[in-house]
């Protein structure tokens, strides 16, 4: 990965010996990133160049770095968060759903709440492809747009209850916080708190997941997204 830009970045608002401490952590916090990468890579598809992502999430890193201060065994997890969020937000702002795109999520989306409601049951994967008349490949593609935009939202929110940098939070409000997170987990059956952790604690991919489970892709991506919203709804509700 490139550092150049952010060493120079670092240099202008830093003396000498803070910018070499800092380029120093963030050559060590280069495998978090690339790790995030690799994730948020696999939901945006061609939204964006890999090396423009990790150049971004370096960034993220960088303001992560300052406004934590020395890091320590908590770091890895904030920074994460950060990182994440800086890539989030190019994207978004980079509007990468073409408004087409966005009109077949919503006919989707529709179509599969119809055929819910007829079934009284969660439809198949096979009977949501018959359904709309589509290939197996095109859903998932679907469903990884679709789990994006949740992630993205997901994310937002996490931010929300992390926005002070984590030296400035009280060990009381680190605990609420945790607490929170833990509530919010409970709220998700086996099978979801299963996603959720091999996803965000293992980094696993959401292939890697399907393999573990027996699952599709597409259904990992459901799955994900359902518990990500059951999480949401019960953080702003507490």
């Amino acid at each position: 990965m490139d550092f150049a830009y952010a060493e120079q970045q670092s240099v202008g608002h830093h003396g000498a010996h803070q910018a070499v401490d800092e380029q120093r952590e963030l050559v060590a916090y280069t495998p978090l990133v690339k790790r995030i990468v690799r994730q948020l890579g696999a939901q945006a598809g061609a939204a964006m160049d890999r090396e423009d992502m990790e150049q971004i999430g370096l960034l993220g890193l960088l303001e992560a770095l300052r406004r934590y201060g020395q890091p320590d065994e908590k770091f890895g997890a904030y920074a994460a968060m950060r990182v994440r969020g800086a890539i989030l937000d190019e994207l978004r702002r980079q509007d990468w759903r073409p408004r087409a795109v966005r009109q077949e999520s919503h006919r989707v989306r529709d179509a599969v709440r119809e055929l819910t409601r007829k079934l009284g049951r969660e439809p198949t994967e096979a009977e949501i492809v018959a359904t709309l008349g589509i290939s197996g490949e095109a859903y998932q593609e679907h469903q990884l747009a679709e789990n994006a935009e949740v992630l993205a939202s997901f994310d937002e929110l996490l931010h929300e209850l992390s926005n002070h940098a984590a030296d400035t939070l009280s060990p009381e409000a680190q605990l609420v916080r945790r607490r929170t997170l833990e509530q919010a987990l409970l709220q998700l059956n086996e099978r979801e708190q299963k996603v959720i952790q091999l996803y965000y604690e293992y980094e696993a991919s959401f292939k890697e997941i399907a393999a573990v489970l027996d699952l599709t892709e597409a259904r990992v991506c459901q799955i994900n997204k359902g518990a990500l919203k059951k999480m949401k709804s019960f953080i702003e509700a507490s």
